[in-house]
């Protein structure tokens, strides 16, 4: 792939970490409650607290794996993110029983927040004028490694969850020996303002936490595939079908994002104004949801059985597309935007900062969704979809505000396939 290899060494490594991270992390992690709940007897509501604790313990640091990245180094931050999830996939592996659990998934939620925060800031680093492509491919390689990830578990799964447990932990300790033994050695440089300061030219950024605000919503929409989507998914398959229709939505949204998030970035930035391409990315991401309850009535009066049942899932399955089209729109490019916020020394910072804002966002707008869908009538019914719609526009105008008033940072185009291929790779792996 040519955009691929026209990035530096350590961007391409940390791609490849990507793919393979996901990969380890999507053949256990799906098939996890089932695990707590048969295997080791726990009751749904423990469950729901060990799961929670993972997500808590990963969106909740965030903000301190990105500070640790820009004070310590990315590399070894990185490679320490790595090794503790290995660690706590392993207790996966030998736990029987709720402390040993709880405790791994604390070490797998903290190594989530220590290497994400850190791998973004030094993919923004790296990258340079390529920033956009480069973070479309994370994307590509994300997608690939979840979709790849259920396919091998499944495969393990059949000789026991622990057996999956180990697998899991072997490959993030491969990792992190990789990591530590391939990133090049970057120095460090020495903090001119203790924690306290850096915190504060962060939260005090005005104009960073406009933009934070404008795009907090599109995590919060994305993650609706997994939670108003699925169950539009299974309201609308026949009984005994639900499972498949799930399954269909989430192999063709994820085919979506890999075969579109290249092409379409590609086409955006050729402007170095990030904006409209945001704005419409947020456009796009509220209008699928309004086109499952617009094909209710068009649907709704089809037979049950497997043709049925494609005939009646296939709005959902096209709002996944469209808001994958969205997302492949938007995210790139806030991603981009923000390592141009931040400067050198608080890439991570930034990064931290961001998507613990999303992280909350995320939590409350679901919560907020399942609150409005519990009292007016079921998934496919209107109200949830016109809240998700309504806060994709909102973000949109919100976008196009900033970019009226010039409060977006604009983007130097990358430069062309020649002259990148004539740097010498000592320029574009040099620290910035």
């Amino acid at each position: 792939m040519r955009e691929f290899a026209a990035l530096p060494w350590a961007v391409r490594l940390l791609l490849m970490n990507h793919l393979v991270g996901h990969i380890g992390f999507y053949l256990l992690v799906p098939f996890l409650a089932d695990y707590l709940l048969d295997d080791l007897a726990l009751s749904a509501a423990v469950v729901g607290i060990v799961l929670g604790v993972r997500n808590l313990s990963q969106q909740g640091l965030f903000l301190v794996g990105g500070s640790a990245a820009d004070r310590l180094g990315a590399r070894g931050v990185i490679t320490a993110g790595l090794a503790i999830r290995a660690i706590g996939f392993a207790l996966f592996a030998v736990g029987g029983s709720l402390p040993v659990v709880l405790a791994a998934a604390v070490l797998t939620g903290f190594a989530g927040a220590l290497f994400n925060p850190a791998v973004r800031a030094l993919i923004a680093r790296d990258s340079g004028t390529r920033s956009a492509q480069a973070f479309a491919l994370f994307a590509v390689f994300g997608n690939a490694g979840a979709a790849i990830g259920p396919v091998v578990g499944t495969v393990l799964i059949a000789a026991g969850f622990r057996m999956s447990a180990v697998v899991a932990a072997a490959i993030f300790a491969v990792l992190a020996v990789l990591q530590w033994a391939l990133l090049p050695v970057r120095p460090v440089p020495t903090p001119t303002a203790g924690l306290g300061a850096d915190f504060a030219t962060v939260f005090t950024d005005r104009r960073f936490w406009a933009f934070a605000l404008a795009l907090m919503p599109m995590f919060a929409l994305q993650s609706q595939i997994y939670f108003l989507f699925t169950l539009q998914a299974q309201d609308s398959a026949a009984p005994g079908h639900g499972p498949a229709a799930v399954a269909t939505l989430f192999v063709v949204e994820t085919i979506a994002v890999v075969a579109l998030q290249v092409r379409v970035t590609a086409v955006l930035a050729r402007s170095p104004r990030r904006g409209p391409a945001m704005a419409a990315g947020m456009a796009v991401i509220g209008v699928a949801f309004l086109i499952p309850p617009a094909c209710t009535g068009l649907v709704g009066t089809v037979g049950d059985g497997l043709a049925g049942t494609a005939i009646r899932v296939a709005p959902v399955v096209l709002a996944a597309i469209v808001l994958a089209l969205g997302v492949t729109a938007a995210q790139p490019f806030v991603n981009e935007a923000i390592g141009r916020f931040a400067d050198d020394r608080l890439t991570g910072t930034y990064f931290g900062a961001f998507y613990l804002a999303s992280g909350l966002c995320t939590v409350a707008g679901t919560a907020l969704t399942g609150a409005v869908l519990d009292r007016t009538g079921g998934a496919l019914s209107w109200p949830p979809a016109l809240l998700c719609a309504g806060a994709g526009m909102a973000s949109a105008l919100a976008v196009l505000a900033l970019h009226r008033r010039n409060l977006l940072p604009a983007a130097e185009s990358p430069p062309s396939p020649d002259t990148s291929h004539s740097t010498a790779p000592s320029e574009r792996s040099a620290p910035r």
